[in-house]
């Protein structure tokens, strides 16, 4: 995910210098709007629910359990049936995508047994899907150039550090793209992570975590926080700070609308764009 800011930094045309630019200030008129944040969830409606505090939890480990299991049936079958890696790295996402659209249907099943107004109270309501297509793209626009300056200064730590031989780590979707350039691991691979992957982390982090931190903590910024630092964790170190400002993105937007949409959109964006760039890239140093 990291990924869209490390280009996004590397261009110096006038439409990136434009885009940043707008960025910094729609986050600044949000500040002086909020009171620097402090009133922005002032009016955010908890989301009821009777859903029992270790399930999001449950959910999380059983998600880590089944794509452990899931890889190494993968390379069962890819040792026995001599695939190429480009077949490997195929059956591995196709796999994976397949669990977690599995997931997806059971966190929704979930999702209605516990939630006031079922999907609905849970953020899914059509309705609001047009607003928050549009919402969700000046909030990714607003939180761009906060992601892109915490990715360089991890860069400029690193080099300080460890060197100029210090590479900040790739997304590993990205890595395979670049390394397989065959259609079908790309179409797959695209589908997984600009589509699939946004809907199952968003459902899980945004819809089971911070909304069951909500109802426990009482506070709404801080259940954003405390999701932000766990969703952060679960990615390489490196990409620690500027997930976490990507994740408080997110969070925010749920906890604004009530609707899982605007989230869903914001992470889609920003996966489909890393991956488009990234292919872009890679074609012009073919």
């Amino acid at each position: 995910m990291v990924e869209i800011i490390k280009q996004f930094g590397g261009y110096t045309g006038i439409i990136n210098i434009v885009i940043c630019l707008a960025g910094i200030l729609l986050f600044a008129g949000w500040l002086i709007k909020t009171s620097l944040g402090r009133n922005a969830l002032a009016d955010s409606i908890p989301r009821r629910n009777n859903m029992p505090p270790y399930l999001p939890l449950c959910v999380w480990a059983g998600w880590i359990i089944l794509s452990a299991l899931g890889n190494m049936i993968a390379e069962l079958l890819s040792d026995f049936g001599g695939l190429a890696e480009w077949q490997e790295a195929l059956l591995s996402y196709s796999s994976i995508a397949l669990l977690e659209i599995i997931l997806v249907f059971a966190m929704l099943f979930t999702a209605r047994l516990f939630f006031a107004r079922r999907l609905r109270g849970f953020g899914f309501d059509w309705r609001t899907i047009g607003k928050d297509f549009k919402v969700a793209m000046i909030n990714l626009l607003a939180i761009l150039p906060i992601v892109t300056g915490l990715v360089i200064f991890v860069g400029f730590l690193g080099r300080l550090i460890a060197g100029d031989d210090f590479q900040m780590q790739r997304n590993e979707g990205l890595t395979t793209i670049i390394t397989y350039p065959q259609l079908s691991v790309r179409t797959v691979v695209f589908v997984f992570a600009a589509v699939i992957a946004p809907v199952f982390e968003e459902i899980l982090f945004r819809g089971l975590f911070q909304s069951m931190l909500r109802s426990v903590v009482g506070r709404a910024w801080l259940a954003v926080v405390l999701t932000s630092v766990f969703f952060a964790m679960l990615h390489p170190w490196m990409h620690w700070p500027a997930l976490f400002a990507l994740s408080m993105c997110l969070g925010y937007a749920y906890e604004k609308s009530g609707s899982l949409f605007r989230p869903i959109f914001i992470h889609m964006l920003f996966n489909a764009i890393s991956i488009i760039l990234v292919i872009y890239d890679s074609a012009q140093h073919a």
